[in-house]
């Protein structure tokens, strides 16, 4: 018996200014079923959702929703239609309440025009609490947590009551525990017969939780297949037309002495007591579930945020980090957790992304040495193989891997000696993972002393020298390269030692 599909693509091409963005691509939903949709970033699977929901109009091609043929024109037309999306990128107003964020632009409203604020309130605690999701609906959500702020936004898209639900990335900023909770939700709605794109950087979860398969690549179709008959070789070849060996690319590096000690560190409130010493040529994990508070410790060693107490001393020398600039002029650099909220200048060029950490090395008085800057930005093109049509592109339309190499150039231009990275891959496909790795492992053979946080245990495991593992704002321990298992971590990351 042949499955009844929600979702029939078929054909859709859309192309931009020099770019074919896609080519011919087709997909096809099960109704009740969750569809995995694959492909490196800038293989066309953002466009096409685009496309879906009438942010952008296909140049051809059809698209058949429930047995009859879609053209909408924005997302209200889409969401009356049947069909919702989850983000990547959080889309909440901070100020505003819960209730306020998950019933934004459709509040029950008196014939006044004023918002029935209780019956709001009610209706996001049913919902919320059919979910399982334990948030306060009178909270603002710039007093939620990250991970919370994400389950408000899956809670969000749900309460639209959609036939057809797109994830994207829902699980960048949770928890594995908050993971397995959001599968049991997907599950809750697939019984429901409630149809699931699912968008992820994260093989394991395919495998977990999609019941097919579809792989773009460089905007056009490459295969559809079930879950079951897939393995995650056969899915990274799909993805980047090649067999990916070494996607943690290690090469050896000399340990040499001491450049950065951290003794005794804490913020109230945040962390406390964190010690560690990083070598030359040393790539420090430092892991730890959500809320650990492992981006708050290298905000503070940054001069982001001051400390309470403890020291910091490199090459041996005491120093005080009162400001980024201070940290900059010790030689640290720190690639920022969110690439979009604290990292690019989305609106702005790549080049004046690229240059913006050390743009006095460009000062000729009132006046910047242009053609200096120019030759400086294609060469860190070359060397990061960057892909953008030219240096005047806004940095915004470049995919998250390409965003990520120019954020690391802007840090590399400033001659660090430290580097932190956090979360240096999340949320860019396998093959810009695989690149960014080896730079890393580059680096760090050249003698640089590299922090990095990384929620993903593998990565954790494929590139640290050591790993210090935090729980609950408390250093719990810190492991060898040959010493640390998947287990072990875990067992430092939920305070489970001895």
């Amino acid at each position: 018996m042949e499955r009844e599909n929600i979702l029939v693509i078929e054909n859709v091409s859309k192309a931009f200014p020099g770019v074919q963005a896609l080519d011919n691509v087709q997909l096809k939903v099960g109704k009740g079923t969750v569809h995995a949709l694959m492909g490196e970033n800038g293989a066309g699977k953002s466009t096409l959702m685009k496309v879906l929901l009438g942010i952008y109009r296909p140049d051809s091609g059809t698209i058949t929703f429930k047995g009859e043929k879609l053209e909408v024109q924005n997302i209200h037309q889409a969401l009356q239609s049947g069909i919702s999306m989850i983000h990547q990128e959080l889309t909440n107003v901070p100020y505003m309440t819960v209730a306020e964020n998950v019933y934004l632009g459709r509040e029950p409203l008196y014939k006044s025009g004023l918002v029935k604020m209780k019956e709001m309130e009610n209706n996001t605690r049913e919902l919320l609490e059919r979910l399982e999701i334990k948030i306060n609906p009178r909270a603002k959500m710039k007093d939620l947590s990250i991970a919370n702020m994400q389950m408000v936004e899956i809670a969000k898209a749900i309460s639209f009551n959609a036939d057809l639900i797109i994830m994207d990335e829902p699980t960048s900023a949770i928890t594995d525990k908050e993971v397995e909770h959001l599968f049991k939700i997907i599950r809750g709605l697939k019984a429901t017969g409630v149809s699931i794109i699912y968008i992820t950087h994260k093989m394991d979860e395919v495998f977990k939780i999609a019941d097919d398969v579809t792989v773009f690549r460089d905007g056009k179709f490459v295969g559809t297949e079930a879950s079951a008959n897939m393995t995650k070789d056969k899915l990274i070849e799909m993805m980047v037309g090649r067999e990916l060996k070494n996607v943690f690319f290690k090469q050896p590096a000399e340990i040499g002495d001491v450049i950065l000690s951290v003794k005794g560190l804490s913020r109230e409130g945040e962390f406390e007591n964190v010690s560690f010493d990083l070598r030359k040529g040393e790539i420090l994990g430092i892991s730890g579930l959500m809320g650990a508070g492992r981006t708050e410790v290298m905000e503070c060693l940054f001069g982001i945020t001051k400390a309470t107490s403890g020291e910091i001393y490199i090459n041996g020398k005491q120093v005080k980090i009162k400001s980024p600039r201070d940290s900059i002029k010790h030689k640290m650099a720190l690639l920022t957790e969110d690439r979009k909220l604290t990292g690019c200048f989305l609106v702005l060029p790549v080049r004046d992304n690229m240059v913006m950490a050390s743009i006095n090395d460009y000062a000729k008085g009132f006046l910047l040495d242009k053609r200096g800057i120019n030759r400086t930005c294609e060469n860190e093109k070359g060397k990061l193989d960057i892909k953008t049509p030219s240096m005047d592109q806004r940095i915004k339309f470049l995919s998250g891997g390409n965003q990520q190499k120019v954020l690391i150039s802007r840090w590399l231009l400033t001659h660090p000696d430290i580097l932190i990275l956090d979360e240096p891959t999340r949320g860019i496909d396998v093959g810009a993972k695989a690149e960014i790795h080896k730079l890393m492992s580059g680096l760090a053979a050249q003698g640089k002393a590299i922090i990095m946080i990384s929620s993903e245990l593998p990565e954790i495991m494929g590139m640290s020298d050591r790993i210090l593992v935090m729980s609950e704002g408390k250093q719990i321990g810190i492991l060898d390269r040959e010493e640390a298992t998947q287990e072990k971590i875990m067992k430092y990351a939920t305070g489970m030692v001895n």
